[in-house]
């Protein structure tokens, strides 16, 4: 058979279906372990593989989805990783039969990358690397990272796979919910982005949506990348009939979208939930008349593509100039160096959200004061201005060790700031760049000083560009900032910088950036020279700039320029900053300047997330004469009602709601110390747990969370548990309401079963249920009493049920 990369180039293949249904199907007991089947019954395990190659599948994939030592240790397995991961690649190579690639899969591991969750990123990535290791010397043809939820595991897993195989192919797939983003947050041309800088070959969706849904979330991503992708469909949503857990969607439905999806660019098309070696064998027969070689989409010349979790912005190709915020810096900043002495991030979390909010499309982020960790601070500054806001980050450092940190904290493709053209910065940064992912500023100066001429920093400009080539970095990665001299000194110099920016752009093609403000030092009325300059840098080429977007001179000249130059369509963004403006800029009142009372600044802190800030307020609010029951329910719970209301509008996203609930913990925590041990009045006793059979909790950890932070009671009685522990558990502590969590297709059918129990039992409480799988009309087939799709829904819903919405 031909290398996979070179297979996809001429025709599009077939991967199989779904794997853990069929063996559900053919012996796998309620929660056992999936993998351990290749171990204890690996004819099981070579039936499916056999019957999906019958059936015309180019690709099978191993059973090795939950194979890393998270999952396995569930099970008292994880010392038999390498084995069962080795056996799955032998099982499927043996019935493969040289007709079929051997695709080996990894899955999420069912807990979060710190800050969201507890796992540091080395400890994820090492879990994947282990796994990896084992799928590979076994001999799989590709890997497939299947149903990821959280875009940075996801990255941890690439960045493994990739320090383990340099060309072994990697397709990587994140699961969407039908609001078209991740659970997370992440929307489609995020992912894309971030995973392409990564290291994946093949990009695109599985499981969560059918095929229609695949295909919208693929035309997105297809805005944002080159790469081929891959389509991965349920079969349809699941429904309840006759006791059993069905997908609806028919061979026929899931052919539908052949055509379009080849023209889209996907290479590989498969099934995920329900689909069967029936599914895969009308897939495969529709495909022969429709086949066609790959056909590259184009490139946005000199563009860079980068990437947040929850959002991504363009630098060059023609848009607008980028705006890349530099206050959060802390030379000449006190108060920021004061805070990054003592660990705080209060500085940056103001920064980060102010200067979004005043038009920055990008974040400069330096921790560089004296005496301090600055590999520490850079870790918990990226995870703060993450929080804060949702534009991609810009790590500026001149230790490697900072940088490094920085990229594993970060959540998406990242811009470094900066390497030189020095021989020593090239060395240390730029295999960085390729590692993490991430794109870099180029300073058009080396050893010898910055030169005078523009000759000369194209000269430099170009040195960094072949190097950065030698190391895998492509064109678009690099951004050449041409350097900003003060003209006071050196008045010449500046006409130099604009020519430079012209040649970078002329004679390379590279995109160019500029620390713009550094022009001016020295003079009066600053802002006036700056916009000026900042004004002809924008015409010469210039496709971001390093500023104050607070800055009213600086932003009036950014949009004024945006308009003349045509990257402001119809002026639209103009018109939006300036419509109905009556008086000066300058002569307007500032709204920031109205005081908060102390309960509207408790309920900002929780809206902010602003954790090192909640206890001083609390403290404040107390000698003001507060009550801890009004420091609760007047300052912290408007906070999170208003999280919940810009979750609903997804302007917030899970990692917001849970940094907020964190803020909020924080608070309480101070509260409870001063009612000496006395507990808050419940608003109700839930009970929570996921049913027998599943393993997977992070849905319901976060419901229990928020549920206790709006003043429920919550017994969390954990996962996988019997339907005959969640009645006594529900005899036992009285509760109001039993919330069932369930994530996969096999095991949602014993929610029901639950229910039937509870009330044969004669236990008179509400029922909640939940989780990927679940829909409001499986909810109403087996009897529960609410549905909620995600962890906010459930909150709301369970306060109205109760009555405990005051």
């Amino acid at each position: 058979m031909k290398p996979f990369l070179e297979a996809i180039q001429e025709k599009v293949l077939i991967l199989d279906g779904a794997m853990g249904t069929m063996l559900q199907e053919r012996g796998l007991k309620p929660g056992q372990s999936p993998e351990e089947l290749n171990l204890t019954m690996p004819e099981v395990v070579a039936s499916v593989h056999r019957d999906y190659v019958a059936a015309g599948a180019d690709i099978i994939v191993t059973n090795t989805f939950g194979g890393s030592r998270f999952k396995l240790a569930h099970y008292g397995l994880e010392g038999r990783l390498a084995e069962i991961n080795a056996r799955a690649v032998e099982i499927a190579r043996k019935e493969a039969k040289g007709l079929a690639y051997v695709g080996a899969s990894i899955g999420p591991t069912g807990q979060f990358v710190e800050p969201v969750g507890e796992i540091p990123f080395d400890g994820m990535k090492d879990a994947f690397r282990e796994q990896a290791a084992a799928l590979i010397d076994a001999g799989a043809d590709l890997i497939t990272l299947e149903t990821f939820l959280d875009i940075k595991e996801c990255r941890a897993a690439l960045i493994a796979i990739r320090e383990v195989s340099a060309t072994i192919p990697v397709i990587a797939m994140l699961t969407f919910d039908d609001n078209g983003r991740s659970v997370l947050g992440t929307p489609p041309e995020s992912a894309a982005i971030t995973l392409a800088a990564a290291g994946a070959d093949i990009i695109g969706s599985n499981c969560g949506l059918g095929v229609d849904g695949i295909y919208d979330i693929l035309c997105k991503m297809r805005t944002a990348t080159r790469l081929p992708l891959i389509s991965q469909a349920n079969a349809g949503l699941p429904q309840l009939i006759d006791g059993a857990t069905v997908f609806p969607g028919t061979p026929e439905e899931m052919t539908a979208y052949h055509e379009r999806m080849i023209g889209l660019g996907v290479r590989v098309i498969g099934g995920c939930c329900g689909t069967t070696p029936a599914h895969i064998r009308a897939m495969k027969a529709a495909l022969g008349t429709m086949q066609e070689p790959w056909r590259p989409h184009p490139e946005t010349t000199g563009a860079t593509l980068l990437s947040s979790r929850s959002g991504w912005t363009v630098v060059g190709g023609g848009t607008k100039t980028a705006i890349i915020g530099e206050r959060i810096n802390p030379t000449g900043k006190k108060l920021y160096s004061q805070e990054l002495q003592e660990g705080k991030v209060a500085y940056i979390r103001r920064e980060a959200m102010e200067q979004v909010a005043a038009g920055a499309t990008l974040l400069d982020v330096n921790v560089g004061a004296p005496g301090i960790d600055e590999p520490a601070a850079m870790e918990r500054a990226v995870f703060c201005a993450a929080a804060a806001a949702a534009v991609p980050l810009v790590l500026d450092s001149s230790s490697p060790a900072a940088l490094e940190r920085g990229l594993k904290a970060a959540d998406g493709k990242v811009l470094i700031n900066s390497v030189s053209g020095e021989a020593k910065s090239l060395r240390r940064v730029l295999p960085l760049a390729k590692k993490y992912g991430a794109a870099v500023i180029g300073l058009a100066l080396d050893k010898k000083g910055i030169p005078d001429t523009a000759e000369g920093r194209l000269a430099i400009a170009r040195r960094i560009r072949n190097a950065a080539r030698r190391h895998g970095i492509p064109d678009a990665d690099i951004i050449i900032d041409c350097l900003t001299l003060t003209v006071s000194a050196e008045q010449k110099r500046a006409a130099e910088t604009l020519r430079a920016i012209r040649l970078v752009k002329q004679k390379l093609g590279l995109s160019t950036v500029l620390g713009v403000s550094n022009i001016s030092f020295g003079l009066p009325q600053r802002p006036l020279i700056s916009s000026a300059f900042f004004a002809m840098a924008m015409e010469a080429g210039l496709d971001a700039a390093i500023i104050n977007p607070k800055d009213r001179a600086m932003m009036d000249a950014w949009r004024s320029a945006m308009v003349l130059l045509n990257r402001d369509h119809q002026a639209a963004a103009y018109i939006e900053a300036y419509r109905g403006e009556q008086v000066p800029a300058a002569a307007q009142a500032v709204a920031s300047d109205i005081p908060l009372s102390i309960r509207e600044r408790l309920a900002r802190a929780v809206i902010d997330g602003d954790r090192d800030g909640i206890v001083p307020l609390v403290e404040e609010a107390l000698r003001e004469g507060l009550a801890p029951m009004q420091v609760s329910n007047e300052g912290f719970l408007p906070g999170l009602e208003e999280v919940g209301r810009r979750f609903e509008k997804n302007i917030f996203f899970l990692p917001q709601v849970m940094q907020s609930a964190d803020t909020m913990q924080a608070g309480f925590a101070r509260l409870k110390e001063e009612m000496k041990g006395q507990a808050f009045e419940s608003r109700g006793r839930i009970l929570m747990a996921t049913v027998e059979g599943d393993i997977h909790d992070i849905g319901k950890n976060i419901v229990c969370t928020l549920l206790e932070n709006h003043g429920f009671e919550v017994f969390d009685i954990g996962k996988n548990v019997s339907a005959a522990t969640i009645i006594a558990k529900a005899k036992e502590h009285a509760v109001d309401a039993v919330g069932l969590s369930a994530l996969m297709t096999t095991t949602m059918s014993e929610m029901g079963n639950v229910i039937k129990r509870l009330k044969t039992a004669g236990i008179k409480t509400f029922t909640m249920v939940g989780g990927a799988v679940v829909t409001q009309e499986y909810a109403d087939r087996i009897g529960a009493d609410l549905y909620a799709r995600d962890a906010m829904e459930a909150v709301a819903r369970i306060k109205q049920l109760l009555g405990a919405e005051g």
